[in-house]
């Protein structure tokens, strides 16, 4: 058993430091497997959670037509959002244990798809790598800083597998529009970026003076509850829990900042090469209570000079009045906005505006954009397709078939998790704290530096968290 001691100490190490144990959990036929068992060019896939966003990544999946689908997994199969999945696929074997899926299936799979809760990545994800799969998994890719470690350290140790996380953007109009303004020197000396999720949560009407978790509810007939909770310490069934609203609790999920944070930061994280922040304001917690997020969030993180590029800092505003403060000038209207949501750049010369994954920069005031297009200096934008997003999962799956790379890695998507995962850290505490990027330790608070591992999982699910 690891104690919980063993388990803080391991946050605060760095990289080198990881110990490297036996892999208790693989099975044999990983230590066989070369290359991809699919018909023609068609990869053999599993999808573990297939209600709501599951079903979507089932079907954008399928949609590429680059795959045969195996088997399926839900705790909850009798459910009427998992209907659909099921009726399209009526050959695939179909499991509610994700454990079970893998004894049996494990040799005859190449890919699996991780469409669960939050909290229930990391141990699907590091079973897959385990047993030499290759691995799409949903946003954001953990709940606590930790996990997303050993998972790329996992993934380190298996370099020929293919890994992506879910935010679709990364293989979109945006991600392709950022990646050529930056290569062309338009996207530089970013010092400041402002973010911000202004929509609806689940969480808001929740009584932000509750002192102890919800009173049981009756379980659905076919929920199968404690393998739903994984590795995470036991709950009495909610429908709080339950049908999405597990985002809004500490326990499980992570907030507005990791559900959209993913999307909306992530080609400013990768090509500012951001990395990890030195220090991490809370700026402001409306509502702020042991158990779920805040009802409007301001968080600041400092990111120090990376070469030759300037320090930067990041604000993050969630709550639906808690905006962010508009840059002055006009601008035209980003194509197919995303109302509420968005980000603006601000750079010694130029100022971008932009949605999350979907909506490709404008630069502000208008009139330097276009006199830029009149110079013909601006790279090309990739035109906005009707959908766009089965594009990364068509990204993942040929990848896999060896004929490109994965646009979002678990080495891209790592570290953008983490910076997510520090910030609600500040949530939770309603306080800042310095880190330190190189030994991956909070360094003026010690209770918060605990929560770079967070509580240490039941019993049973230890070997998990061994590389």
């Amino acid at each position: 058993m690891i104690s919980r001691r063993t388990f803080v100490k391991a946050a605060g190490t760095s990289l080198a430091a990881l110990a490297v144990t036996p892999q208790t959990i693989l099975s044999a036929s990983a230590k066989s497997r070369k290359s991809s068992k699919g018909a023609g060019d068609k990869v053999n896939v599993a999808f573990i959670g297939i209600g709501q966003k599951g079903a979507e990544e089932a079907k954008y999946a399928w949609k590429t037509g680059l795959c045969n689908v195996l088997a399926l997994c839900d705790v909850n199969m009798g459910h009427p959002w998992t209907q659909e999945v099921m009726g399209m696929f009526l050959e695939a074997k179909r499991y509610t244990d994700f454990r079970v899926l893998f004894d049996e299936m494990a040799s005859q799979l190449d890919a699996v798809f991780v469409c669960v809760p939050d909290f229930a990545h990391f141990p699907i994800a590091m079973r897959a790598l385990k047993e030499g799969l290759h691995v799409y998994c949903e946003k954001p890719l953990c709940r606590t800083f930790h996990e997303c470690q050993l998972l790329l350290e996992e993934s380190r140790l298996h370099p020929e597998l293919v890994t992506q996380l879910g935010n679709q953007g990364h293989s979109g109009p945006a991600y392709f529009q950022f990646k050529a303004w930056t290569e062309a020197g338009i996207i530089k000396n970013i010092t400041r970026i402002d973010a911000y999720m202004n929509n609806w949560r689940r969480w808001h009407p929740y009584d932000v003076n509750i002192k102890k978790f919800p009173e049981p509810d009756p379980m659905p007939e076919t929920m199968h509850w404690d393998i739903w909770q994984m590795q995470t310490m036991y709950h009495d069934y909610s429908e709080k829990f339950d049908h999405g609203n597990w985002r809004g609790w500490y326990d499980f999920g992570c907030g507005a900042l990791g559900d959209w944070g993913c999307h909306i930061l992530d080609n400013c994280h990768q090509f500012l090469e951001l990395g990890l922040p030195t220090e991490v304001k809370m700026l402001r917690a409306d509502g702020h209570n042991d158990y779920f997020f805040p009802k409007a969030s301001t968080i600041e993180f400092k990111f120090p000079r990376r070469g030759n590029k300037p320090a930067l800092t990041l604000t993050w505003y969630d709550g639906q009045e808690n905006p962010a403060p508009k840059p002055e000038g006009d601008w035209f209207v980003p194509h197919n906005e995303d109302k509420g949501v968005g980000k603006f750049l601000y750079g010694d010369e130029l100022t971008f505006s932009g949605g999350a994954h979907r909506t490709p920069l404008v630069i502000i005031p208008k009139e330097a954009q276009m006199e830029l297009e009149a110079k013909g200096v601006l790279p090309e934008t990739p035109p906005m397709p009707e959908d766009f997003l089965f594009n990364h999962h068509k990204n993942f799956l040929n990848a896999v078939l060896g004929k490109e790379k994965s646009h979002s890695p678990f080495e891209v998507a790592v570290p953008l998790t983490q910076v997510l995962c520090l910030g609600i850290i500040a949530q939770k505490l309603n306080t800042g704290f310095h880190f330190d990027r190189n030994t991956h330790e909070i360094l003026d608070n010690p209770f918060a530096n605990s929560l770079l591992t967070g509580i240490p999982p039941r019993k049973g699910w230890e070997d998990y968290y061994k590389l």
